[in-house]
């Protein structure tokens, strides 16, 4: 039975010496592939100078487009034939101009084209006409003058360009050290006119005033705890009346409600509402309780 037992034992150590045998050459070649192939592989596709520049002289890239004859498929433009209005003339067939902003109709008004034309034969035409460049006339001043009057308030400033409007009172006002609280719906214009500013911007939650409140009373807080600080920092508040991008119209009443319990500044951009909203086509809001 002993010489049994030391037999089976030798079998056993004879079997594990060959199986790490196979194990050890397995490795090797595993090894051998993944190195000494890859190098030798790596050394094969080595081209010299000559070899690489006859490829490419031989290699014709695909189009990046098919090739089309141009003469034949030359799309035909097609325009408006006429005033920008409400409708439009395209090829002599009447379209609903939905992408205009004329929302008062100011666009073929007779009464409007009588007095421009006589504006014209006094003052000429420009590409352009900002008073930056140009200067003051009267005109301008007369129409400062009358939005004035009919938005019950002391002054008027009158701009060239819309966008430039509210783009520049916002910095005009606001600047390094103010807080501006403003609805994260507002314009691509409102926007600008917020890195301008260079202020701290804290946004709201579309139309939310409970989330404006919230951070209303987190300013609040911090004026209370550094009141020499408070005293340095104006607040604003920037919503739109009316807004481009979703056409919801401004909670004014709570927003109103907020500004003076908080004591907060508040811009009301009007481009869209004014002449729209309002008993008397004011907007939402008269501007002489903006500040």
């Amino acid at each position: 039975m002993e010489s049994v037992g030391n037999s089976i034992s030798t079998t056993v150590t004879a079997l594990s010496s060959v199986h790490y045998f196979i194990e050890a050459v397995l490795i090797a070649l595993v090894v051998y592939l993944f190195v000494f192939r890859k190098k030798e592989k790596r050394s094969t596709l080595k081209l010299t100078e000559e070899q690489k520049e006859e490829l490419i002289a031989e290699w014709t890239p695909d189009p990046l487009v098919p090739e089309l004859d141009y003469q034949e498929l030359a799309r035909k433009p097609k325009y408006v034939d006429g005033k920008m209005g409400k409708y439009v003339q395209i090829e002599g067939k009447e379209y609903l101009n939905a992408g205009t902003t004329n929302f008062l109709g100011f666009v073929g008004d007779s009464r409007i084209e009588e007095i421009a034309k006589k504006t014209i034969f006094k003052y000429g035409v420009g590409s352009c006409g900002p008073r930056g460049f140009y200067g003051t006339v009267d005109v301008h001043l007369d129409l400062e003058k009358e939005l004035a009057q009919f938005l019950n308030c002391e002054e008027a400033v009158l701009y060239s360009y819309g966008f430039a409007t509210i783009a520049s009172a916002i910095p005009a006002y606001a600047k390094r050290g103010d807080v501006i609280f403003a609805d994260k719906g507002v314009n691509f214009a409102i926007q600008k006119g917020l890195q301008a500013s260079r202020s701290r911007i804290e946004w709201f939650e579309h139309n939310d005033t409970e989330d404006l409140e919230r951070l209303l009373k987190i300013q609040e807080e911090k004026d209370l705890k550094d009141p020499k600080k408070a005293s340095k920092v104006r607040r604003f508040m920037v919503v739109e009346g009316l807004y481009a991008k979703t056409a919801d119209i401004c909670p004014l009443k709570r927003l109103l409600e907020l500004k003076w319990k908080y004591k907060v500044r508040i811009f009301i951009d009007e481009s869209f509402s004014f002449g729209v909203l309002g008993k008397t086509g004011r907007g939402k809001f008269l501007f002489k309780f903006v500040f």
